[in-house]
C-alpha cells in the first residue's frame, strides 16, 4: 500500500493556516491586510508594522459548520500581541458570542503561534489578553472553543492562559504550550533552573506530547493540514468532547498534592503522577507554616477583613468574608510564604497551587450564594509575577492561571461584582490571573504601585534593547511604562486614589478605601453589565487610550455581515 503524502500545517504561513482549515467556497477575510488598520505603536519605537498586524480573522465554513478562524502570524514581532492584533482577537470573539446569543451557532477555532504579549506595546497586550480570556469563557457556554498549536513559535505568555481556557486544545508533537519562554525563565531563575538552548528540556517539558500525556492539551495529531481538519471536525461535530480543564479544581490539587518538588522532577515521573491523580483520593495536602512578609497585600488585606475570621486553605492565599456596609465579600489576596511548598513562589508569585486555590475558593462562593445574594469578590492586587521555574511549567502553571482567570469570569458572568484593589504591584500572567477580569479596578496613586507584563530585565532581554532604550520607548508609549499613572491614561481603571498611607495604613486610609470600593459594587450593580466593555466606553479610552482597540471593532463588526 502507497502510504499518501502529507501537508505539513507547521510550515503554513498564518494565513495559509486559515485557508487550508476553512472550506474553499465562502472563504473570507475580515480586516485584511488591504484595510491598512495596523498598529499606531510601533513605527514610534522604529519598528515597521503589517497591515494586518499579525493576526488573520477568516469567515466560512469547516466541512459545512459555519465558522471563524483566528491564525496568529508568528514571522510578525514573534506572533505578539499589541493593541490591534488583540482587538481583532478579542471583537471577533465578542462578535461569535453575539452570533451564537442570536441564534447564530458559529464555532471559533483560535491557531496559536505566539510568545504571548507583545512587548513594544505591554499593557495594550494585557489588556487585550484579558478581553480574549474573558470573551471565551462567555462563548464556551454556547460552542466549543477550539485551540490549535501546530508548532514553530507554540502558545506562550498571557496567550497560553487563553488556551488553558479553551473546550479543547489540538497539538502536534512540534507544538509547544507554557506560560514562561524558555528565555524568560532563564533570565529570572537562572541556567541550572532552565538552559533556554536544550532543546530536549524544552519539548520534553512543554512540548505537544508531554501536554498531551499530562492532561495539558486533549488530542496529539500528526503535523498534516487534513489531521488538523479532521481533529477540528470532530470537537465540532460533539465526537470529541473533553472535561473542562479550569474547572476541575480538585483533579488538579490531587494531582499537585502528589508532587514533591524537592527533588527534580522527569518528564516520566509527572506522566505517572497524572495517571495516578485520576483514581487518588489520599494525597497528602500541600500547605505550609510558612513565614509571612508583611507585603502590602497582606497589610490592607488584614487592614480591610478587620476581625473577619479566615478561611484560606494557603498561607500563601489569603480568604476572608465579611462586609461593607450592607455588601457581602469575600476578600482574596496573595502573598509572600517563606516556605512555600514550592520555592519559586515564596516571595509573593502567583504559582501552580495558589492559581487553583483562588478558583477553588471563588466557585466556591458561586455555589454557595447560587440562589441569594450574590456576595462581592474583592482581589486585593501585590503580585511581583508569576512563578519561574522548571517545575511550575512542567505541572502546568498556565493551567493553574487559567482556573484562576476562569472562575473570576465566571463570577463575574454569575452577577458577583468582582473589584479589584492594587495596592502594590500587578505584573505579567499574575495579574492577568488575580485582577484582570474584575467588573472595576480601583488603584493607589503611589510610586509602588506598578503595572506591567514582564520584568525590566527580562523584557530587556526579549526585545534585545538595554534598559535605558526601555525607559526612552515608554515615554512614547504609555503602555510600555511600569507606573499607574501611565497605566490610568489606557482607561481601564475606575479610579486612582490619593493621599493613601499604602504601607502603613490607618483607619482613615481604610476608610477612604471601604467607600471606593463601596461605589464601585454599587456602579456595577446600576449597570447591569458583566462584561468588560467599561474599559472600552471609559472618558480616558475613547479619547485616545483605546483608540485603535475601538476602531478595530467598529470596522469589524461593519464588515461581519
Amino acid at each position: 500500500m502507497i502510504k499518501s503524502l502529507k501537508a505539513s500545517f507547521t510550515e503554513c504561513s498564518g494565513r495559509e493556516r486559515a485557508v487550508e482549515l476553512l472550506d474553499s467556497e465562502g472563504y473570507r477575510e475580515l480586516l485584511s491586510p488591504f484595510d491598512g488598520v495596523e498598529s499606531p505603536h510601533l513605527e514610534k519605537q522604529g519598528i515597521v508594522p503589517q497591515s494586518d498586524d499579525g493576526v488573520i480573522v477568516a469567515k466560512g465554513t469547516i466541512n459545512g459548520h459555519s465558522a471563524v478562524v483566528i491564525s496568529i502570524e508568528g514571522k510578525f514581532q514573534g506572533g505578539g500581541i499589541g493593541e490591534v492584533s488583540g482587538a481583532k482577537i478579542a471583537g471577533t470573539l465578542e462578535q461569535v458570542l453575539a452570533d451564537c446569543e442570536a441564534g447564530r451557532k458559529t464555532f471559533p477555532v483560535l491557531i496559536y503561534d505566539t510568545g504571548g504579549v507583545r512587548l513594544q506595546e505591554a499593557n495594550y497586550g494585557l489588556l487585550s489578553i484579558a478581553e480574549i480570556s474573558a470573551a471565551i469563557v462567555a462563548l464556551r457556554r454556547h460552542v466549543p472553543v477550539i485551540g490549535v498549536i501546530p508548532g514553530k513559535i507554540g502558545a506562550f505568555g498571557g496567550m497560553s492562559i487563553t488556551a488553558g481556557l479553551c473546550s479543547a486544545v489540538i497539538m502536534t508533537k512540534e507544538g509547544r504550550l507554557g506560560l514562561n519562554g524558555p528565555e524568560v525563565i532563564e533570565q529570572e531563575a537562572g541556567i541550572r533552573e532552565f538552559d533556554s538552548e536544550d532543546r530536549q528540556l524544552i519539548w520534553g517539558t512543554i512540548g505537544g506530547e508531554q501536554r498531551t500525556a499530562t492532561g495539558f492539551a486533549d488530542l496529539l495529531i500528526e503535523d498534516d493540514t487534513e489531521a488538523v481538519k479532521e481533529a477540528v471536525t470532530s470537537v465540532i461535530n460533539g465526537d470529541k468532547t473533553f472535561p473542562q480543564r479550569t474547572e476541575q479544581v480538585k483533579r488538579y490539587n490531587d494531582f499537585l498534592r502528589l508532587v514533591e518538588p524537592s527533588q527534580r522532577l522527569s518528564f516520566k515521573d509527572v506522566r505517572e503522577l497524572w495517571k495516578q491523580s485520576e483514581n487518588n483520593s489520599t494525597a497528602a495536602n500541600r500547605t505550609s507554616d510558612g513565614t509571612l512578609s508583611n507585603g502590602r497585600g497582606l497589610i490592607w488585606f488584614n487592614m480591610l477583613r478587620g476581625v473577619a475570621e479566615e478561611i484560606g486553605d494557603l498561607p500563601s492565599v489569603r480568604v476572608s468574608d465579611s462586609s461593607i456596609g450592607e455588601s457581602k465579600v469575600r476578600y482574596i489576596a496573595v502573598v509572600p510564604d517563606g516556605n512555600n511548598y514550592f520555592p519559586r513562589a515564596r516571595n509573593g508569585e502567583l504559582g501552580l497551587l495558589e492559581g487553583w486555590s483562588i478558583a477553588k475558593h471563588i466557585r466556591e462562593a458561586i455555589e454557595e450564594d447560587r440562589e441569594g445574594e450574590k456576595r462581592a469578590i474583592i482581589a486585593i492586587v501585590d503580585v511581583p509575577s508569576q512563578a519561574y521555574g522548571y517545575h511550575e511549567e512542567l505541572l502546568g502553571i498556565h493551567q493553574a492561571c487559567a482556573a484562576a482567570v476562569d472562575a473570576y469570569a465566571s463570577a463575574r458572568l454569575a452577577g458577583h461584582p468582582v473589584i479589584s484593589f492594587i495596592p502594590g504591584n500587578a505584573i505579567s500572567g499574575a495579574f492577568l490571573s488575580h485582577g484582570m477580569q474584575s467588573n472595576r479596578i480601583i488603584a493607589l496613586n503611589d510610586p509602588g504601585v506598578n503595572v506591567h507584563v514582564m520584568s525590566k530585565q527580562s523584557a530587556a532581554r526579549i526585545t534585545q534593547r538595554s534598559l535605558e532604550e526601555l525607559e526612552i520607548a515608554s515615554k512614547k508609549v504609555p503602555a510600555m511604562a511600569y507606573d499607574v499613572n501611565s497605566f490610568e491614561k489606557l482607561g481601564a481603571l475606575y479610579s486612582l486614589v490619593d493621599e493613601i498611607e499604602a504601607d502603613a495604613p490607618g483607619n482613615k486610609d481604610r476608610e477612604l478605601i471601604y467607600q471606593e470600593i463601596s461605589r464601585a459594587i454599587e456602579d456595577v450593580r446600576d449597570r447591569s453589565v458583566n462584561d468588560l466593555s467599561n474599559r472600552l466606553t471609559s472618558d480616558l479610552a475613547t479619547e485616545g487610550g483605546r483608540a485603535a482597540s475601538i476602531l478595530v471593532r467598529e470596522k469589524l463588526f461593519a464588515q461581519w455581515k
